[in-house]
């Protein structure tokens, strides 16, 4: 058996700028064409300074630095779950609550995951492209970090608000489609709160990823999870208040509503001309609307599919963020890891090795030796233990109304298994494409990474609740 090494050595400084140096980079790409494996994109990667010192992480770094995080947003994402089963208690099975306003305006099930995969897009495209910074050297002093997280927190105050007014759109067009009818009042309630809900972006991640950089921690394995974490149960909450409050406002206070879109729309031009001033995030005003907006139209087709499936199985709603959340965060911190592996290592449009195969096999995107397949394992073995704890914990506060039989719990098991091994496999690939054809990963992939991952997780979560009930496991499922 032949295999072939290819050896690329280029001077780097320790700051990953590519310069006549001491340092030194060592690419090696490993090719075993007898057993048909395809060559892995940066396969190895060694950073040597002057004292012999390897700039590599280790399994156990790798996990320790995820997994707390990740636990972290999943319990964030347990939270969004549990006010979505009360939700749907109230909604479609009649128990006692006071968000009636989900019972007279149903599109807001629709827009339930539009919102969180908006806020997670957002969120988490601002975390990667801030831990890339990072990790790049560009936020160390703190006139840089000012100038990078102004630009950026500004920027997606414009994407908020743009994309939440249209997903807002896109949540009443699916709503009028299904009643025949639409009330005016409704769609101002529905699109005020889409954009308030929308634009709280987290301004606590900036300091997440400044503090990890001071820490000597991987931005990339912090910042993303914690970015869910912040996101999900309070969009979720919010958007329960606010659509409240403004339908308890309805017929005493109608102005409200307009008002707030109002201010919106006025404010818009501020945070365009703030954005497009600042250098770190001018070309992104223009470029990065693409992703968020087709992300939404993604996540609104799984609203969709939520919308028809909580009126059939009682427990599906409080797994819906848990399987989704999951599924973005995982998928969201290889995406990051991959896209500043890629910035550090090349202009943006060229891979190290033009013959570089891009659309790999599963084994080698799994089961190679490079160190976006190590991540890729250390990723897929927290899925199972990491949704386990999630889902006793919802066992334990009783939400759900599902008992965790066996066949449950390894039927949700596979399913959210499937989910994040597609979704990582996906990744690999879409990243690599994008940055050969100079898109900038950090502002594109993750919104397509995400909103294909709720889009995957609902729909295997629907299959796999219609598969327990056709073989006889409906524990507090409704007859369809």
């Amino acid at each position: 058996m032949t295999k072939q090494f290819t050896t690329l050595n280029l001077p780097m400084s320790m700051d990953g700028d590519v310069m006549p140096c001491e340092g030194n980079v060592e690419v090696t790409f490993l090719d075993d064409p007898e057993n048909g494996r395809l060559p892995d994109v940066v396969a190895e990667t060694k950073i040597n300074t002057s004292s012999n010192m390897e700039y590599s992480e280790t399994y156990v770094s790798i996990a320790v630095q995820v997994f707390i995080p990740f636990l972290i947003a999943g319990f964030g994402m347990v939270g969004a779950g549990l006010v979505l089963d009360l939700v749907q208690k109230f909604l479609y099975f009649g128990e006692s609550n006071h968000w009636i306003v989900f019972e007279v305006i149903t599109e807001i099930v629709i827009l339930v995951p539009a919102l969180l995969g908006l806020k997670g897009n957002l969120e988490m495209t601002l975390a990667s492209r801030l831990s890339t910074q990072a990790n790049l050297g560009h936020m160390d002093t703190p006139k840089q970090q000012w100038s990078m997280i102004v630009g950026n927190l500004t920027l997606i105050q414009c994407q908020a608000i743009v994309v939440g007014f249209l997903g807002s759109v896109v949540a009443i067009v699916m709503g009028g489609i299904k009643s025949y009818s639409v009330e005016l009042d409704h769609a101002f309630l529905l699109c005020a709160s889409s954009l308030v809900t929308s634009s709280l972006a987290s301004f606590v991640l900036a300091a997440v990823i400044v503090f990890s950089r001071h820490c000597k921690i991987n931005p990339d394995n912090v910042a993303t999870p914690i970015a869910a974490s912040l996101g999900d149960i309070t969009s979720l909450a919010l958007l329960s208040w606010i659509s409240t409050v403004l339908y308890d406002a309805i017929g005493k206070e109608d102005w409200l509503a307009p008002l707030i879109i109002a201010g919106y729309i006025l404010i818009t031009p501020l945070w365009v001309w703030i954005a497009k001033k600042n250098e770190h995030t001018r070309e992104v005003l223009h470029s990065g609307w693409t992703p968020v907006m087709a992300a939404m139209l993604i996540s609104s087709v799984g609203g969709l599919i939520l919308d028809f499936m909580v009126s059939r199985f009682e427990g599906i709603a409080v797994f819906q963020p848990v399987i989704n959340g999951v599924g973005g965060n995982l998928v969201a911190v290889q995406a990051s890891r991959i896209s500043t592996a890629l910035h550090r290592e090349e202009e943006l449009g060229k891979l190290a090795n033009e013959d570089t195969v891009i659309f790999i096999t599963p084994k080698a995107g799994f089961f190679g030796k490079g160190v976006h397949a190590r991540t890729a394992r250390v990723l897929m073995l927290m899925v199972i233990p990491g949704h386990l704890i999630f889902i006793y914990t919802i066992n334990y506060m009783k939400a759900g109304h599902i008992s965790l039989t066996p066949l449950f719990v390894f039927v949700y098991l596979c399913a959210s298994t499937l989910q994040v091994a597609t979704l990582l496999y996906i990744a690999y690939i879409m990243i690599h494409w994008m940055w050969k054809r100079n898109v900038d990963p950090d502002n594109s992939a993750i919104p397509y990474l995400t909103s294909l991952g709720d889009l995957l997780g609902i729909s295997l979560l629907a299959i796999g609740f219609h598969f327990l009930y056709l073989v006889g496991d409906r524990d507090a499922q409704l007859d369809i």
